[in-house]
């Protein structure tokens, strides 16, 4: 079975520039209130292309249980 990946978004360090947006391609996350990224984990495939783009290295991948 393979690795279920989603991305993580850490708002401390996170400075809500929109490079991780702008290169998902599920258009999983979003800018919120101008603080922020957020992830919306039903759209997350977990390809990590957010996490590689983001320059303050807010973002890292998180493994799912089998569950999820």
């Amino acid at each position: 079975m393979p690795i279920k990946r989603k991305a993580r978004v850490n708002r401390r360090e996170c400075v809500a520039c929109g490079c991780c947006a702008a290169v998902c391609p599920k258009k999983a996350i979003s800018i919120e209130h101008g603080v922020y990224a957020d992830v919306d984990e039903t759209k997350c495939v977990g390809c990590s292309r957010c996490a590689l783009e983001c320059p303050a290295s807010a973002i890292h991948m998180e493994v799912m249980s089998h569950e999820a």
